[in-house]
C-alpha cells in the first residue's frame, strides 16, 4: 500500500489561487464523492485552510493515483494550468507522513507553532470519516498525527511564545500579575486586534471582560461572542475603577487617555496598580501615563522586541520539534510495512498447519491405538516443529532484511515456499 499526497499552500500559490480551491471543496460532500468514484483512490482525507488545500490518499497504484488527484485539482474554475502546475507539490510515503506530521504540529505553517491548524485537521478527519473516505491505513495515520502534535506541544516549547502583537499583549498581562484568573480586562475597541486579544483572555481565564467601543453595536456583537460586557468610549474613564488591566487597539488619530484623567482615577482606587498595554498606532493612550505612580505603560515598541525574542525561540524550539516528527515517521512506516507482510506471513503459517495436519493423519492410520494424550503429545510436536522451521523466514520478513526493495523480500519467501501454486515457474519468466 502506498500513501500519495497532493496539495497547494502559502508557500507555493498565491492567495488568490488558494482562495479558488478553497472555493473548491466548499462542498466537502460533493467533493468526496468526486474523489471517491475513482478507483485508485482506495482511502482518503482532504483538508482544506486559509494556508492550504491537501489530498491523501492510500493506494495500490501512485502514479494513477497522482493523476486522479491532479484531474481533481485541474477542475479549479479561473486557474490555468500553467498556474497549478508551477503552484502543486506532490510527496509519497515516507515524505507524505512527514509532511502530515510537519502539518499538524504547525511545522509547516505560515506562523510556526499556531495552534489551530491541529483542530483543523482534526474537523477534516471527522468530515472523512462522515463521508466514509477513509480505511484502516489513514485511521492509523491520522490517530498517529494527532497524538505526534500532542508531543511536539508536550515535548517543545513551540507554541510557549507570543509571535503575534494581540498575543504578547496578553502574555506581558500574565507575566505581569502571574496569573490573569479573576481579573477584570477592558478592551479598548473591537477590531481584530481586540478581537484575538479577547480568544487569548478568555483562555487565561480573566473573570470579567469589558469592551469599550465607539460603535457600540460591534462592541456589543464582540461582547456578546465571548461572555462580557459593552460599554461606549464615553464611559472609559470609569472603567478605569474597575479595570486591572486595558488593552487599547483602535485607529483614533488622538489619545483617548490622557494622563489628567489616569491621574484623577489613580486617586479614587487609592493607587492600586493599574497596567495599560497600548498596541494601537497611532498610539491610544497618552504616553505622559507612564510617569504617574502605580501606573504601568506597556506600548507595541516593546511588544514587537518580544515577539522578536520569541520568533527566535520558537525556531529553537521547532528543531526539536523536527526531531520528533522524523522519529515518528520511522515508526509509522515501520508499521507500514510490517502490515504490507502479514498476508505473507499468514499464508506461511497456514500452509505449515495444513502440511502438519495432513502429514500427522497419514502417520496415525499406520499406528496402532493411541491414547488421548499420546496423539496430543503428536500433535504438540508437529507443530512444534513447522512453527520452528518458519520462524526464521517470519523473522526475516518482519526485520525488512531489503528495505529499500520490501516486494523482492515477500516474492523470495512466497517462491521458496510456494505460496502460489498457481504461478507459473520463475524459469518461464526468466525466459
Amino acid at each position: 500500500m502506498n500513501l500519495v499526497l497532493l496539495g497547494l499552500n502559502h508557500k507555493t500559490a498565491p492567495v488568490a489561487l488558494r482562495e479558488k480551491l478553497a472555493g473548491l471543496v466548499t462542498d466537502v460532500a460533493g467533493a468526496y464523492a468526486d474523489l471517491k468514484a475513482r478507483p485508485e483512490l482506495l482511502e482518503l482525507v482532504l483538508y482544506s485552510t486559509c494556508n492550504r488545500v491537501e489530498v491523501l490518499c492510500a493506494t495500490e497504484t501512485p502514479e494513477d493515483a497522482l493523476r486522479r488527484l491532479r484531474d481533481f485539482f485541474s477542475h479549479l474554475p479561473d486557474a490555468s494550468a500553467d498556474e497549478l502546475d508551477k503552484s502543486i507539490y506532490a510527496h509519497r510515503d515516507r515524505d507524505a507522513v512527514q509532511h502530515l506530521f510537519r502539518v499538524a504540529a504547525s511545522l509547516d505553517s505560515l506562523v510556526v507553532g499556531e495552534p489551530q491548524i491541529l483542530g483543523q485537521i482534526k474537523e477534516a478527519y471527522r468530515q472523512a470519516t462522515d463521508n466514509r473516505a477513509t480505511g484502516p491505513i489513514l485511521n492509523r495515520l491520522l490517530h498517529k498525527t494527532f497524538s505526534v502534535a500532542k508531543r511536539v506541544r508536550r515535548e517543545t516549547g513551540i507554541c510557549d511564545y507570543a509571535v503575534n502583537i494581540s498575543y504578547a499583549a496578553v502574555t506581558l498581562g500574565r507575566k505581569i500579575f502571574g496569573s490573569l484568573v479573576g481579573k477584570t480586562a477592558v478592551l479598548v475597541g473591537a477590531g481584530e486586534m481586540a478581537e484575538l486579544a479577547v480568544e487569548h483572555l478568555r483562555g487565561d481565564g480573566v473573570g470579567r471582560i469589558i469592551i469599550a467601543n465607539r460603535t457600540l453595536e460591534r462592541g456589543l456583537e464582540l461582547a456578546q461572542r465571548f461572555g462580557g460586557e459593552a460599554v461606549s468610549l464615553e464611559e472609559l474613564v470609569d472603567q478605569l475603577l474597575i479595570a486591572d488591566i486595558i488593552i487599547s487597539s483602535t485607529g483614533s488619530p488622538q489619545y483617548l487617555l490622557t494622563r489628567d484623567q489616569v491621574k484623577g482615577v489613580m486617586r479614587k482606587r487609592k493607587h492600586k496598580p493599574l497596567f495599560f498595554i497600548d498596541i494601537a498606532v497611532p498610539r491610544d493612550l497618552d504616553p505622559a501615563i507612564n510617569d504617574l505612580d502605580n501606573v504601568y505603560l506597556y506600548n507595541i515598541d516593546d511588544l514587537k522586541e518580544v515577539v522578536e525574542i520569541n520568533w527566535q525561540r520558537r525556531h529553537q524550539e521547532a528543531v526539536k520539534a523536527e526531531r520528533l516528527v522524523a522519529e515518528e515517521t520511522l515508526k509509522f512506516l515501520d508499521w507500514l510495512e510490517t502490515l504490507a507482510v502479514y498476508p505473507t506471513i499468514i499464508s506461511l503459517k497456514e500452509k505449515a498447519d495444513r502440511i502438519c495436519e495432513a502429514e500427522l493423519d497419514k502417520t496415525l492410520k499406520h499406528l496402532g491405538p493411541l491414547t488421548e494424550e499420546q496423539r496430543q503429545a503428536l500433535e504438540v510436536l508437529t507443530h512444534s516443529i513447522a512453527q520452528k522451521l518458519i520462524h526464521d523466514p517470519i523473522l526475516f520478513l518482519k526485520g525488512d532484511q531489503h528495505p529499500q526493495r520490501p516486494t523482492q523480500s515477500l516474492d523470495l519467501v512466497r517462491r521458496l515456499f510456494n505460496l502460489d501454486p498457481d504461478r507459473e515457474p520463475a524459469i518461464a519468466e526468466e525466459e
